[in-house]
């Protein structure tokens, strides 16, 4: 049944069609009574659909609405009716802390509400709270745009300096313009996506939309209005209500009267003390005159159509419309019980429905009640609802999956441009600036000390500047960016320089790829070793299994999914498996290992869980108990904290195969503990054991299946290269349902603390206080005493006793404490889902990935979480401190931060999956280098030593032999200053190009370009071209092509061994050399090769000469295979 017949359906209600007669009455008044769940948003929507005229939905918060919002969206996907209504700011009189996003749904709203006839407007009283620009104001600051009429670009420009936007290099949020040449990019207020306008002369060749992440055109567009803040500074002598924009036929639908007035007077008050409290001097508007009180809010409403839909009517004679509705029922993940329940309401003749927007989550259902053996009828809907309900009228049974597998379900609302915010932050942080340190492959660390424009020959070339130890300068032509990188080594650290044209690097680098081949080598041999021995393959997925991954309280996420297959894969395989799984916290590895361990147990196997600390174990011990208590499992742990009778008693347990899965320490793997039947072992952060347990556990890897989890994400460059010595599994995408942690930069004020640690407590949580300073500990714990008496305060730091330590976090797990004041010592690890406040002080001496994984503590289960940054005002901060505090202010989902924290985390990912000597080459010659020279030696590894295990490897081509072209010349190839005007910008365009590496890249950039800057001008096809030219050398085995003076030069293969020198393909291409007579020459110079080749008089004509050769090779390599 499709969604369309089920809201047709709905509208045989008898209670709609009489709620619509009732509406046909002016100020009409009803009360809705028992409606629950999602029906209040159907069947409002079913009598809006037969009201015309504007529908104000008003909700007791953001959350609510929000929900409200999704429902319709569901329900009338891509309707131009439904419209969000949000509050614009947190603060009264806090005008810097608008939210621009709010702005502009707000101005939507209303332009939409001054130009249609029938809108569905979803608020809530807070929004309602601000007065907002009157209908004649918005109306005389909106200016249109048109394709085909002229405007001079110094018009544009002041109009919109009067509207107070803001002139930027790149807009990529509401309120910025730029003017680039004939282009005009302005964000208006009044849409999502900013324009772009391209004119020729005065007149408007063009507008389109265009992505402000990626600054790529979207869609075109005839005209467009510019409209300005409806917040702002210029409209405070023109305001009014949001109810002056209804006119026509209004209905007003609110759950609670009473509420909302409550919420009104509350941030009314607010808004008077605050003013109260405001400087005398600087004149400010009254709060009458920016806000409504609720005596206006009551007034307006009692002059409209108002529906109810609460428990209570505050309306005196209301008409009260009863929809005898119940509530979905809740079956606690009982599947056998929802079956019944299905089967007795087909018996009573109900329709049942199961809505949801997940079609793998229905899969699964048919899957459970085929294996329970449930014969029963549903109707699965493909849109999603926020909560279920029963309706005995029409005898319908409405249920949402998230429900039934009682998973938390997200609201999501507009994000335009947080995205581009985001991408532009991220751009600033990975941008070379004047000063940064970088790594040449050839030279060694330098400093960048900016972009140049040189003169060769007397034509202009641009050329980074390097600066190396005693001031030596070397300039790097735009053709060899990809052999420089940014340094980046431990936040903080600063590099030694290297001088010029000394040995000193080149020994460090060698020494560097010796180190990494040898561990290279043994990680390989054990690959090697465990690919020839056979191990035990488990049978395929039960019925249990399946119920097991449906009852997940999250939806699975494309990469957890991807991992639990390949894990019950390698399982099934008849060799031993070693996998690991990498992910950022909160990312759902423990899922995965669960899935596992359970896979194992249904096969009458035995699961040893290894974990690096005692609280871990118990953690683990305590996830695993709740996740699989009712399945057939016994799950037992052995730590310290367990009495050597306990322990005792537990060893004879599992030799006698009593217990099923095992949780523990180190001890784990030693000679005391025996297992009956071991079939998978699970190892959790492995970096974090000793030697000793390491070399116990390779022993076991060869025979038992091995999954292996760590928190450290594994740079992106590493796992290929690694690939060939361990089977990964990488976790990149955060769960798409959790909450994201609300994450603010707060000042150190007694209030907000006091505010945040009792709200927190008031709904039964619990606080984590982050200070790193041991000194000024126990003066942070009185003062949260004093600030909120009867909260129970624990303490917890590095220099205490181990065991008070564990006993202080215990009684924290337990509940035992309110708010635990601790230093970074819980980054690592510990899981406590009740804990969703975290406070950090002096968070502006932290390093970023500190920040993320210290917020990562928070946010793990179905409540909102709070994350507070303590720190100076902003003017005191060093800008580093700033871009990093707003930076993970700005990424508050999980698994962004996997982006910002990337680079530190990348080092320390490095590091543990490499060992620990491996870090001391990466601070001295850089992350990006070290992953280079990683590559290389894993590559003749690979050609070399174990060239039999890697039999996947395709035949070479001649293309592969050389791997890199670098290409000079005195040719104008460029992106000139006119065409880019900003330097940064510029060299990363350059960046770019230099990386890509094939025909279709190439012109999709240029397309890209075209739609950015305009026309392109010639030396900018030059420079494109020249790419073309730089991949030609490199296939016919050149290392090097300079062109100069009329005269190129290409260097073949510096290695006279290379296996190149022995193919028919040279020797061919010697022979075509020879022949080809005037103008081409072969140089034998030192062991080094030469081909030249004059005259060339400019880049197409280099490309010809060279390509008559690359012909000719092609017919040869036709006929050698």
């Amino acid at each position: 049944m499709s969604l369309n017949s089920f809201i047709e359906n709905l509208q045989n209600h008898p209670e709609i069609n009489l709620s619509a007669q009732k509406l046909s009455l002016d100020k009409t008044k009803i009360h809705w009574t028992g409606i629950f769940g999602s029906a209040k948003s159907i069947f409002a929507s079913g009598v809006a659909q037969q009201c015309p005229g504007h529908h104000v939905f008003v909700l007791n918060d953001k959350e609510e609405a929000a929900y409200f919002l999704n429902d319709l969206q569901g329900l009338y996907p891509e309707d131009h009716r439904l419209v969000f209504y949000p509050a614009s700011y947190k603060v009264p009189y806090q005008i810097e802390e608008v939210d621009n996003a709010n702005v502009v749904a707000r101005t939507e709203a209303l332009k939409k509400l001054s130009t249609q006839e029938n809108c569905w407007i979803v608020t809530y009283p807070d929004a309602l709270f601000e007065k907002v620009l009157t209908k004649k104001k918005l109306v005389s600051n909106t200016m249109k745009i048109e394709v085909g009429k002229t405007y001079s670009l110094d018009f544009i420009n002041e109009l919109l300096q009067e509207y107070h936007f803001e002139r930027v290099n790149y807009v990529y949020e509401p309120g910025q313009f730029s003017i680039r040449g004939g282009i005009v990019d302005v964000f208006s207020y009044g849409n999502d996506t900013p324009f772009r306008i391209e004119f020729f002369g005065n007149e408007v060749e063009s507008i389109r939309t265009f992505d402000a992440a990626d600054q790529l055109s979207i869609n075109t567009h005839k005209f467009f209005s510019i409209v300005p803040n409806i917040q702002g500074k210029m409209i405070l002598d023109g305001m009014d209500s949001f109810f002056q924009y209804l006119n026509g036929d209004i209905t007003i639908w609110i759950d609670s009267i009473e509420r909302a007035k409550e919420s009104i007077k509350k941030e009314f008050d607010k808004a008077n003390k605050i003013y109260e409290s405001l400087n005398q001097e600087i004149k400010k508007t009254l709060p009458s005159d920016l806000f409504i009180n609720d005596n206006d809010f009551i007034l307006n409403l009692e002059n409209l159509k108002v529906i109810e839909m609460g428990t209570q009517s505050y309306f005196k004679d209301t008409t009260v419309i009863n929809f005898e509705l119940l509530p979905q029922p809740s079956f606690n993940k009982n599947f056998n019980l929802l079956i019944d329940d299905l089967a007795e309401n087909q018996k009573n003749k109900f329709q049942n429905y199961i809505f949801s927007n997940q079609p793998k989550q229905i899969e699964r259902l048919y899957q459970i009640f085929e294996d329970i053996g449930g014969d029963v009828a549903f109707t699965p809907i493909s849109t999603a609802l926020h909560e279920g309900f029963i309706c005995k009228t029409l005898k319908l049974v409405c249920y949402t999956d998230h429900q039934l597998f009682e998973r938390y379900h997200r609201f999501r609302l507009k994000e335009g441009f947080r995205k581009a915010k985001q991408a532009l932050t991220l751009k600033e942080i990975y941008n070379l600036q004047k000063g940064d340190y970088v790594t040449h492959i050839d030279h060694g660390v330098g400093q960048f000390s900016g972009l140049e424009t040189i003169d060769v020959n007397n034509k202009k070339q641009e050329a980074i500047r390097l600066i190396y130890k005693d001031g030596d300068v070397l300039y790097v032509g735009i053709h060899s960016l990809h052999r420089i990188s940014k340094f980046t080594g431990k936040e903080g650290s600063v590099p030694k320089m290297n001088k010029l044209g000394t040995q000193s690097w080149n020994t460090l680098k060698s020494k560097t790829k010796k180190k990494i081949k040898e561990l290279a080598f043994d990680l390989i041999k054990l690959y090697a070793k465990r690919k020839n021995q056979p191990g035990y393959s488990f049978t395929a997925d039960t019925y249990l299994q399946n119920e097991l991954e449906a009852s997940f309280i999250f939806e699975d996420t494309p990469d957890q999914f991807k991992a639990t297959q390949d894990v019950k894969k390698d399982m099934e395989s008849k060799t031993p498996m070693d996998r690991l799984i990498c992910g950022d916290v909160g990312f759902g590895k423990t899922e995965v290992a669960i899935r596992a361990a359970f896979k194992a147990v249904a096969d009458s196997k035995q699961v040893a869980v290894l974990v690096p600390t005692t609280i871990l174990s118990l953690q683990h011990y305590r996830s695993f108990k709740e996740r699989l208590g009712e399945f057939p499992c016994n799950i037992d742990y052995v730590n310290r904290f367990k009495s050597a009778k306990e322990t005792t008693k537990t060893i004879e347990k599992l030799k006698s195969g009593e217990i099923d899965i095992l949780i523990g320490t180190h001890a784990i793997v030693s000679d005391r503990i025996k297992f009956k039947d071991l079939g998978l072992m699970i190892i959790d952060e492995e970096q974090k054991f000793g030697v000793a347990v390491k070399d116990k556990l390779k022993t076991m890897r060869t025979s038992v299946d091995t999954l292996t989890l760590t928190a450290t994400p594994i740079p992106r460059t590493l796992q290929f290269s690694l690939m060939g010595a361990r089977d990964l599994s990488i976790i990149n995408t955060p769960p798409p349902n959790r909450q994201p942690v609300l994450t603010e930069i707060i000042s150190l004020n007694e209030e907000t603390i006091r505010d945040a640690i009792s709200y927190e407590v008031s709904r039964g949580g619990q606080v984590f206080f982050v200070n790193n300073r041991i000194a000024n500990i126990q003066e942070i714990a009185g003062m949260i005493q004093r600030l909120c008496p009867g909260v129970r305060v624990g303490i917890g730091h590095g220099q205490m006793d181990g065991k008070v330590l564990e006993q202080n976090m215990l009684n924290f797990i337990k509940g035992a404490y309110d708010v635990l004041i601790a230093t970074t010592i819980i980054e690592s690890g510990i899981d406590i889902p009740n804990a969703n406040t975290i406070i950090i002080n002096n968070a502006n001496n932290f390093g970023l990935s500190d920040l993320h994984q210290l917020r990562g503590r928070v946010g793990r289960s179905n409540k909102k979480a709070f994350c507070y940054l303590i720190a100076p005002k902003f003017s005191l901060l060093s800008s580093e401190a700033r871009k990093r505090l707003e930076a993970l202010v700005q990424f508050t989902d999980l698994g962004s931060g996997f982006n910002i924290a990337m680079k530190d985390l990348d080092i320390r990912g490095a590091g543990n999956m490499l060992g620990g000597e491996q870090s001391g080459f990466i601070s001295e010659i850089g992350f990006e280098m070290y992953q280079k020279i990683l590559n290389e030696a894993m590559k003749e590894l690979r050609n070399d030593e174990f060239k039999d295990l890697f039999n996947e490897r395709t035949t070479d081509q001649m293309g592969s032999y050389s791997e890199d072209c670098i290409f000079e010349t005195d040719y104008e190839v460029r992106i000139p200053d006119h065409y880019v005007n900003d330097v940064t910008e510029r060299l990363s365009l350059y960046q770019e190009l230099d990386h890509i590496e094939s025909m279709e890249k190439l012109l999709e950039f240029e397309t890209r370009m075209k739609d950015r800057f305009g026309t392109i001008p010639k030396e900018v096809k030059e420079l494109f071209f020249s790419f073309e030219l730089r991949w030609l050398a490199q296939k016919l085995g050149l290392e090097r092509l300079v062109i100069k003076s009329e005269k190129m030069v290409g260097w073949f293969i510096a290695d006279p061994t290379s296996s190149f020198y022995q193919t028919d393909v040279f020797s061919e291409l010697l022979k075509k050399i020879m022949n080809m007579g005037q103008g081409y020459r072969l140089i034998q110079k030192q062991d080094k090769l030469r081909l030249v080749v004059e005259p060339i008089s400019n880049i197409r004509e280099a490309y010809q000469k060279l390509n008559a050769l690359y012909e000719e090779k092609e017919a040869i390599e036709s006929t050698d295979t």
